[in-house]
């Protein structure tokens, strides 16, 4: 899968963002992410109760398949999200939080993981597990707002993507409630679904290549680089006794 409202439709949902969200975000008319300094904390998350079945018997719990385990599969979804956010650059260090848990093959079944951004003073949070509830959320809160998404791996329909932000919430008088409510904005993502999208750039890239002469694009690899390196130094956090791992 990749992220509906964060790969696929990132474009459409930014456009509405430059114009309708002051979250001390600055999106540039490329359609690229970069968050301004301002007190920003993002928290993602992705879950799902696998199931008796799942958990004897699916690769992704098999030591000697797909090792890694939720952080794998699940997790890579919350990096992929806090990356983007982040305009994909690298954390300053990465540390594991001893709330893990493992099969008795030691592959993980949940896990989560602090991201620091030494420089913007930025912190990133993420959890992943198979045995929790269904999540699939992307949360960052600025001081001037908050973005949500509910939806960003398997959206709630094909054909939409949606996002809630709140500006300027303040506390009610006696605080009974608050000033403002979220907005929910609702994007049109076409009648493709996600993964159609996803061939569909795929022979993109190979057409300007094959019948424009153009340079393999870098963009994609470079999300799926970064994404696993991340992945790679939660788990150097995690034998390290959760001590955080510097990204050089």
């Amino acid at each position: 899968m990749c992220y509906v409202n964060i790969l696929i439709s990132a474009n459409q949902l930014l456009s509405s963002l430059t114009t309708r969200f002051p979250l001390s975000l600055y999106i540039d008319t490329a359609g690229i992410c970069y968050i301004v300094p301002a007190s920003i904390r993002i928290y993602s998350s992705s879950s799902y109760v696998g199931g008796q079945g799942f958990l004897e018997n699916n690769v992704r719990i098999k030591a000697d398949l797909d090792s890694l385990g939720a952080l794998g599969d699940a997790g890579w979804y919350c990096v992929g999200g806090i990356l983007w956010a982040m305009n994909n650059n690298l954390p300053t260090t990465v540390t594991a939080l001893p709330s893990v848990v493992r099969n008795s093959d030691g592959v993980l079944l949940s896990c989560t993981a602090s991201l620091h951004w030494e420089k913007e003073e930025i912190v990133a949070t993420f959890f992943c597990s198979f045995l929790a509830h269904e999540t699939m959320d992307l949360t960052i809160s600025g001081s001037n707002g908050t973005l949500h998404l509910e939806d960003f791996i398997i959206p709630y329909e094909e054909t939409s993507a949606s996002f809630k932000y709140t500006s300027g919430a303040k506390f009610v008088d006696m605080h009974i409630g608050w000033n403002v409510k979220p907005e929910e904005v609702q994007v049109d993502t076409g009648e493709l679904p996600q993964e159609a999208r996803m061939v569909q750039e795929l022979s993109r890239l190979i057409q300007g290549i094959k019948y424009s002469g153009r340079l393999p694009d870098q963009k994609w690899a470079e999300v799926s680089r970064v994404t696993q390196l991340v992945i790679d130094t939660v788990i150097r956090s995690i034998n390290y006794g959760f001590e955080p791992v510097y990204i050089y």
